[in-house]
């Protein structure tokens, strides 16, 4: 790195710090804004974020993708060199239960160091730093030679199709690099991800009066279970995993005994099929012998296993059971996949997170799945960095830490520079 880079750098890490207050002040906003999904509905955090960008004249393009869903993507900087697209998404899970929350979910209030709320890591906090980010680089008029675009997005929490992959289907943002402001620990940014396999199962059986099963009718239900004992028998499969990601898995071993020592007792997810038996709905009332049942299951498949593989063992399993079923797929489809650690935008953002923070960072295999794999679909190099509190996602009584949020953002505004001026 040349001095004067090294020099910029160095004054943009002051800059976000001098300007927290800020930045945390936005995280806070943007948390206070309810865009729960489902429904999905991203006016209103559309909207303020629209006029946050107003205020330094950032340009955007927005999309209604949908019914009250919007896409925002803003740029900077110059069009002739490299393009690094800052990607983050504006919709979150639904709270549940209040009564289980410590504090109002769309609160945004900061307590002992902590922001609070539904989103706040998930990805609010991530999405915070990167709208922040280029704010900072805008408002400080520092030249690029290249481009940053902002791709703000919904629908990602139903894995629906009107956010990230919309935008690629229609060549409304492409680059030669993608950061995903995504939860992820501190040190290691996620490169890789398992692919999906969601699905419904349906059973049909004969109705009769309760009083004479089961030697009455055909339960749905109890077919149903013997169905369900058949697709957890997935986790035992023996998959071989290939030579060229042997290595991720490896270092994803190693960040999981000695990083995030309570996911030790996790590592054979990286290598196995998991199956979540996640709904079951079924049958009238308890004196009648049930006519349906419908089970959804959420399958992540580790590398070395196609979807049609899939598909092919459930039906010789399901098959040789002699039930009436069908099985129809919903939500999230893809292979596992990944973006070589060697790959500049991986790079750029390890590097800086070990500029920023002074210790080593690597990248790690992620078990759950994102938006990245559409990006990859549409071979834009990508991982995840962001701010978390990694129990607390999904979860009653999210958080993250405030020092997370200001250490993201000083990667990602310091990432920016390494990335572009990269030849």
């Amino acid at each position: 790195m040349n001095n004067d880079l090294h020099a910029l750098k160095l004054q943009l890490i002051e800059e976000v710090e001098h300007n927290k207050d800020e930045l945390i002040e936005l995280c806070s906003k943007l948390i206070q804004i309810p865009s729960v999904n489902p429904p999905g509905d991203t006016t209103e955090i559309t909207t303020f974020i629209e006029n946050y960008l107003n205020e330094i004249n950032i340009p955007y393009e927005k999309y209604e993708s949908a019914d009250k869903m919007f896409n925002l993507v803003a740029s900077i900087g110059n069009t002739e060199g490299k393009e690094l697209v800052y990607c983050g998404h504006t919709d979150v899970v639904p709270v549940g239960d209040l009564a289980k929350w410590d504090f109002d979910p769309f609160s945004g209030e900061v307590k002992d160091g902590w922001m609070l709320g539904r989103g706040a890591s998930d990805m609010k906090a991530g999405l915070a730093g990167i709208i922040f980010a280029t704010k900072m680089l805008k408002k400080l008029n520092i030249e690029l030679p290249g481009k940053l675009t902002l791709a703000i997005v919904p629908d990602e929490e139903t894995g629906g199709e009107y956010g990230v992959p919309w935008l690629l289907e229609r060549n409304l943002v492409k680059g030669d690099g993608c950061l995903i402001a995504e939860p992820s620990s501190p040190l290691n940014p996620t490169i890789g991800q398992k692919g999906s396999y969601w699905f419904e199962l349906e059973v049909r059986g004969e109705p009769g009066h309760g009083s004479l099963s089961p030697l009455a009718g055909r339960n749905a239900i109890i077919d149903a279970i013997a169905a369900i004992n058949e697709i957890r028998t997935l986790w035992d499969l023996e998959i071989t995993i290939p030579e060229e990601v042997q290595p991720l898995i490896e270092v994803s071993k190693k960040y999981m005994r000695e990083v995030e020592k309570d996911r030790l007792k996790y590592q054979e997810v990286l290598e196995k099929i998991t199956v979540n038996i996640g709904t079951i709905e079924g049958g009238t009332k308890s004196n009648v012998i049930p006519d349906y049942c419908k089970v959804q299951i959420d399958c992540r498949l580790p590398f070395g296993i196609t979807q049609e593989q899939v598909t092919d063992i459930l039906a010789s399993k399901l098959d040789a059971l002699n039930i009436d079923y069908s099985i129809k797929r919903f939500g999230f489809k893809s292979v596992a996949n990944y973006t070589p650690a060697e790959n500049p935008v991986c790079q750029a953002i390890v590097d800086n997170i070990s500029f920023v923070t002074g210790k080593e960072a690597y990248g790690v295999m992620q078990w759950a799945s994102s938006d990245a794999r559409h990006f990859r679909q549409y071979n834009i190099p990508v991982l995840q960095y962001g701010p978390a509190y990694l129990p607390s996602i999904h979860g009653y009584n999210e958080k993250v830490r405030v020092e997370d949020i200001v250490r993201c953002a000083k990667v990602y505004i310091t990432a920016v520079i390494d990335f572009l001026h990269q030849k």
